[in-house]
């Protein structure tokens, strides 16, 4: 008896045990999987100011990365056309078991009899070569010049990776805003549905007091309805500014983007358009960028047209040669070649015209990029002036509205008038929110269009 009570007792033991362990397990893998969800749910959060936004944008935008790629790849082809300058020295060991047919060198069988051949096919034999060449280009006017283009290019690619920067930075400041923007309509529209809310609890007080009508409360709860709608697609909207934020700046879209800025009326300096053009025509890269261009096709034209003129080059080798190693010889050759170009069946020329082309179609982009930056600077100003002024006229509209709002309010309380006034107030509220967010939205966005227009992105951040 003794025995079996024991028996059930380690049983029972060692259910105990095993249940406190898979409860244990259990709850283990109820922890991680809410860690997971909660991970998954709560993703990284980070703080982005429009000066943090720009410069991540620099660090890690695709075309910011792609030009830095241009530049390395510009260096490179000068460091190729250098190279044509630089002596060219090679080696090589050859050896070789070979037989050779004398008949083939104006040596007929009649005489190969007189020297003791019977054919005229020799025997094997051995040769062993060990040598090295050298080359150098004494003097190629079309390689110097071609050089010299080579070079104008690493400038151009230069260039144009700032210009890119300054594009860049310009996107990122108008995403940015427009994330800005998106936020403050969601803000709006929160707004809206809280003063929907409290004119639907006025039109319920009213109607318990048996001033107001049920049409009266069931038309403010459309209105409700109305503005939950709208702070949907609001929403939506801003999610997808964020997105869009995300995709320029290059970072991971889990990231949840928290922006410090703010939408903000700071008054602009007075500037004249003669003052702004001069401006412009110093620091706009694209001018520059596109001189550079203009001097590259000038110098790529003088390569191709420096083929006529003749060259001449040093080329000599030195080495050791015999039918065995231990016998080799040291021989040597040096000389220098001196080329005149006669003809080559036109090649020459037309690549001189099609060069010829190419810079007065430069010549063309010169006028082109000049009035697009004159065209810029302009509709920037006009921009600016325009939208200062519709944030004075945003503010006072926002200002009668909610003194509408509060009229109609008031005379809806007194039992005056239906809350036909008041919805109608309230709409008008609702376009004065929206009209005071897209003035100030439209006053930094011509801010910072104007900055680009200048050439003078880096200063506004």
């Amino acid at each position: 008896m003794r025995i079996s009570l024991r028996r059930r007792l380690h049983r029972r033991a060692a259910r105990l045990v095993i249940s406190l362990v898979l409860t244990t397990a259990f709850c283990a893998m109820a922890t991680e999987t809410v860690a997971a969800k909660e991970s998954d749910t709560n993703p990284p959060e980070l703080k982005l100011s429009l000066r943090d936004a720009i410069q991540a944008a620099i660090d890690n935008n695709v075309n910011v990365r792609l030009l830095k790629e241009r530049i390395a790849a510009a260096q490179a082809q000068a460091n190729t056309s250098l190279g044509a300058l630089l002596p060219n020295v090679s080696g090589y060991v050859s050896g070789r078991n070979q037989t050779v047919n004398l008949g083939a060198f104006g040596l007929p069988p009649d005489r190969l009899s007189g020297l003791g051949l019977r054919r005229s096919v020799t025997d094997p034999f051995e040769v062993y070569d060990a040598r090295a060449t050298l080359v150098q280009n004494i003097f190629s006017l079309s390689l110097i010049q071609r050089w010299r283009a080579a070079k104008s290019g690493i400038d151009v690619a230069n260039l144009e990776a700032e210009v890119t920067k300054r594009d860049v930075m310009a996107t990122v400041g108008l995403l940015y805003i427009e994330a800005l923007r998106a936020d403050e309509a969601v803000k709006a529209r929160q707004a809206d549905i809280e003063l929907a809310q409290q004119l639907v609890k006025l039109a319920k007080d009213r109607r318990a007091a048996g001033v107001a009508t049920g049409l009266d409360v069931t038309r403010e709860e459309v209105q409700l309805e109305n503005d939950r709608q709208r702070v949907l697609v609001a929403q939506n909207e801003q999610e997808s500014a964020r997105l869009n934020l995300i995709r320029t700046l290059g970072i991971d879209f889990e990231v949840r983007l928290v922006l410090t800025d703010e939408l903000r009326f700071i008054p602009p300096e007075p500037l004249r358009t003669e003052e702004a053009l001069t401006v412009a025509r110093e620091q706009r890269l694209e001018l520059r960028a596109q001189e550079q261009r203009q001097r590259l096709a000038v110098i790529s034209l003088s390569s191709v047209t420096s083929e006529r003129i003749p060259s001449l080059s040093l080329a000599g080798d030195y080495g050791w040669i015999g039918l065995k190693p231990e016998d080799a010889l040291a021989t040597r050759s040096i000389g220098l070649n001196f080329s005149i170009p006669i003809f080559d069946g036109g090649q020459r020329e037309s690549r001189i015209s099609e060069s010829r082309s190419r810079v007065r179609q430069e010549s063309i982009r010169m006028k082109d990029v000049s009035d697009q930056v004159t065209l810029e600077v302009r509709n920037a100003l006009l921009t600016l002036e325009s939208s200062t002024q519709q944030v004075a006229v945003a503010e006072k509209g926002m200002e009668l509205a909610l003194k509408e709002l509060t009229f109609a309010r008031d005379r809806f309380t007194a039992g005056l008038t239906t809350n036909i006034e008041v919805t109608n107030a309230q709409t008008s509220v609702a376009r004065a929110r929206d009209n005071q967010i897209e003035a100030l939205f439209r006053f930094n966005a011509s801010r910072i269009n104007l900055a680009r227009a200048k050439g003078e992105i880096e200063k506004l951040f």
